[in-house]
């Protein structure tokens, strides 16, 4: 009988170098990211996470971002070295020992998606979706984010479904999360 494990990821600064949000503004040319995302902070008006998903929504120059721009945004994400690696191995396991390997990110499906593609599969990756406005496809609602204790509950979920006992779930983050 093979022992079954959940491995979780974190997305942005776990399996990519930098931060999708980041990756879009300067895609974008919209300046102070970083200062907006501090500023939500520290204001507490949104979990850790979910700073991007808010600014979507809510902030006039990123009201403009359209479905195309999430899926570009996915193509310039900068994984780090080793993960189709690691995603083949968890795939093939290790003798006795089953895997499965799953995406958690209150970062926007669809960039996730675009990053990961043939890497890992479209239905191993939760993270936030929205649904899409007009011909040009902006950025509509917010359908679901998993941030803070949204991705705990994710996670959750994925263990119930897939019958994993507690003391085999693994995440790994990157210490925000």
């Amino acid at each position: 009988m093979r022992k079954h494990y959940l491995l979780v990821s974190d997305f942005d600064q776990t399996l990519s170098f930098n931060d999708s949000g980041l990756v879009l503004s300067e895609m974008l040319g919209i300046s102070g990211f970083q200062e907006k995302v501090a500023n939500l902070a520290r204001l507490n008006l949104v979990q850790e996470g979910a700073e991007l998903t808010y600014l979507l929504r809510h902030d006039p120059e990123f009201r403009r971002v359209r479905r195309g721009d999430l899926l570009e945004v996915g193509h310039r994400i900068r994984l780090k070295r080793n993960i189709a690696l690691l995603a083949e191995f968890l795939k093939a396991g290790i003798e006795g020992f089953r895997f499965d390997f799953y995406v958690v990110s209150a970062a926007p499906w669809l960039v996730v998606h675009s990053a990961l593609e043939g890497i890992v599969p479209p239905d191993h990756i939760i993270g936030t979706h929205f649904t899409f406005e007009g011909a040009d496809e902006t950025v509509g609602e917010i359908v679901q984010v998993h941030a803070g204790y949204g991705k705990v509950a994710a996670v959750e979920a994925l263990r119930l479904r897939l019958g994993v006992p507690t003391d085999r779930v693994v995440y790994v983050g990157d210490g925000s999360s």
